[in-house]
């Protein structure tokens, strides 16, 4: 008896939205043109050069009428082998005001891209919502609000590209918390600011990054308290509100103990742990450039 899924209402694209088609016979890839099925050859701006076997090309046409086409090619190259040996691991804590803090004691400020933009979006979405719909001042009025949303979405990708690109580079592991970004937005107070930060896309670049060449992206367990454990001596205090920035250890007396550096040393430690446990070779102090936990204090 065969089973069948229950019938439902069709789906209908937007007609502004983001459209996409995918070609993957029929197609060539000339100097300056790409080659498509049924169609004359199309002028492209072709950024940098293309070797070995063409696959495919999508064709994607965004909300502001841009078109983009991304070639799939085989360059008949093996992905390099994960490393067995790991010489530097970074612990990465991410927050609000710092969007990324590392066990070495940098921090990185979070741009806050969205604010920035706020006062943009606001009067460019007032100008659309008093045109009249179906009108050509609409018509305008939408492509201006895309391209500032787009222009946002871009600045804020460059800035993640560049922040992932550096810490790949300079190291052999990245440790991350494994952040529940879904349920944090529930926060009404919050959930803008922790949109606009984009750490789960940030993780993302930095996955396919540390693949690329053979590094491991370390994701520790979200329940682990990094924020609240002193990096020192262990010990775990009861709570740590977000008020608090700096704080006390009453286990071993550390003063001035960062919170953020804390917790990023903390995940770092962990995921030496996890390494180790994947049969992984780790340096005993896992390759730190700075000795102790100086950088603990503010």
């Amino acid at each position: 008896m065969s089973s069948k899924l229950p019938a439902r209402y069709p789906r209908f694209k937007r007609k502004h939205g983001k459209q996409s088609s995918y070609h993957c016979t029929g197609i060539k890839l000339g100097q300056g043109e790409i080659k498509l099925p049924k169609l004359t050859p199309i002028k492209a701006r072709i950024h940098r050069d293309i070797t070995g076997t063409l696959k495919s090309i999508t064709l994607t046409r965004t909300t502001t009428g841009k078109y983009y086409a991304s070639v799939l090619v085989d360059d008949g190259e093996e992905a390099p082998a994960s490393l067995q040996t790991v010489g530097t691991v970074l612990g990465v804590d991410m927050g609000l005001t710092h969007l990324a803090i590392d066990s070495e004691g940098n921090k990185t400020a979070n741009p806050r891209f969205l604010k920035q933009a706020r006062a943009n979006l606001r009067r460019k979405q007032k100008a659309l919502s008093r045109c009249q719909k179906g009108s050509k001042g609409r018509a305008k009025a939408r492509l201006k609000l895309a391209k500032a949303h787009e222009r946002l979405a871009n600045t804020r990708a460059d800035f993640q590209h560049k922040l992932s690109r550096q810490l790949i580079d300079d190291n052999q592991a990245v440790v991350v918390e494994t952040l529940k970004v879904k349920n944090m937005l529930k926060n009404r107070k919050l959930a803008k600011h922790i949109a606009d930060a984009s750490w789960y896309g940030l993780i993302q670049k930095l996955a396919y990054k540390a693949d690329a060449q053979g590094k491991h992206l370390v994701k520790i367990d979200q329940w682990f308290a990094s924020t609240k454990t002193c990096a020192g001596c262990g010990h775990k205090v009861d709570k740590m509100p977000l008020s608090i920035r700096t704080w006390d250890c009453p286990g071993c007396g550390t003063k001035g103990i960062d919170r953020d550096i804390n917790a990023a040393i903390n995940i770092r430690q962990q995921g030496i742990i996890k390494l180790r446990a994947e049969g992984l070779s780790v340096p005993a102090n896992g390759g730190m450039r700075q000795s102790g936990h100086a950088s603990v204090a503010a």
